[in-house]
């Protein structure tokens, strides 16, 4: 299942998504499992236990060599400088699995505090003023393309802040959505923001409630999301630890805490899995980059690349 964690600045989705990413990694039956770090601060590594001063290669710094992987032998792809954040996969497109190995994992991705780690990289000096983070956030959306997960296995995407994720099509890769709301108006505000969006795309969003000191920050919640509230953090000394970079294991959590992590597990095993419609999405935004500014850049009609008899699924893991 493909995982993202959304929310307000601040609302604490980078940490939740840290801590969902080592309740997974710590399972007993070690599901294989993939974070990335797909938010303009970058902030995943430390809140998994790296420390702040950790670095890792970074996903948009090997942007090219991406592409040529993923490009493969389609013929609907001309070269990799053809490809575009949105561009889907085809007929002899490479594909990636959750815990395969392959040249694109082995330059990108590396191991933190038992967690299988890729950053998109931060939004570095010589960017200002000249480059749009959501060319990182490109590299993702690419990878989610040509990501077959199959049952059992995760990928947890921690988003950029608000709704700077439906900058491009990247919302709609995921099977479930987790939207990280304090009990603030204007966390709730980002919330109903972000479902007028996802609603017209099918995407299902579940609110986890962060931050909730009683009953009454629990009330407050229902009544604005009511019954897409999944479950809620308390306050947690495990959490303040945490954040002053003191790793604890994961048995010290508080038990209710611990419960809500099951519950975002069981919600993101209990979605349905729509491959069609993964690659009708795929194929929709693709054509709108492509007449916005996409084929303007390339000189050519992009949306070409879109193979209409090809839609991803479990049963390319036959072959990988």
């Amino acid at each position: 299942m493909k995982i993202a964690f959304v929310g307000k600045g601040g609302s604490g989705k980078t940490t939740l998504a840290a801590l969902l990413a080592r309740h997974l990694a710590a399972a007993p039956d070690r599901p294989p499992l993939l974070a990335v770090d797909a938010d303009i601060n970058q902030h995943l590594a430390a809140a998994l236990g790296g420390g702040e001063d950790a670095v890792l290669p970074a996903l948009g710094d090997h942007l090219t060599e991406l592409k040529e992987y993923l490009r493969g032998d389609n013929p609907r792809i001309a070269s990799a400088a053809a490809m575009v954040k949105t561009t889907p996969p085809g007929r002899g497109s490479r594909l990636l699995t959750v815990a395969g190995s392959n040249p694109v994992y082995d330059a990108t991705v590396r191991q933190v505090r038992g967690v299988r780690l890729a950053v998109t990289g931060p939004f570095a000096e010589r960017d200002l003023g000249v480059a749009c983070y959501h060319s990182k956030v490109g590299a993702v959306e690419l990878l989610l393309n040509h990501l077959v997960d199959g049952p059992g296995e995760y990928v947890v995407v921690d988003m950029t802040a608000g709704a700077d994720s439906f900058a491009s099509g990247l919302f709609t890769r995921f099977d479930a959505t987790f939207l990280v709301c304090e009990p603030t108006l204007r966390s709730v505000g980002v919330y109903r923001q972000y479902l007028g969006y996802a609603r017209d795309h099918d995407v299902r969003v579940h609110v986890v409630g962060n931050k909730v000191a009683d009953a009454s920050d629990v009330e407050f919640l229902r009544a604005h999301a009511g019954a897409d509230l999944l479950t809620w953090f308390g306050r947690s000394d495990w959490v303040r630890a945490a954040e002053r970079g003191e790793v604890r294991s994961l048995d010290a959590l508080e038990p209710d805490n611990h419960a809500a992590l099951h519950l975002l597990r069981g919600a993101a095993d209990a979605a349905e899995k729509d491959w069609p419609s993964y690659a009708r999405q795929a194929a929709e935004f693709h054509r709108r980059n492509a007449t916005a500014w996409a084929n303007d850049r390339a000189g050519a009609d992009l949306t070409d690349q879109i193979d209409p008899d090809f839609v991803l699924g479990d049963h390319h893991l036959l072959v990988h």
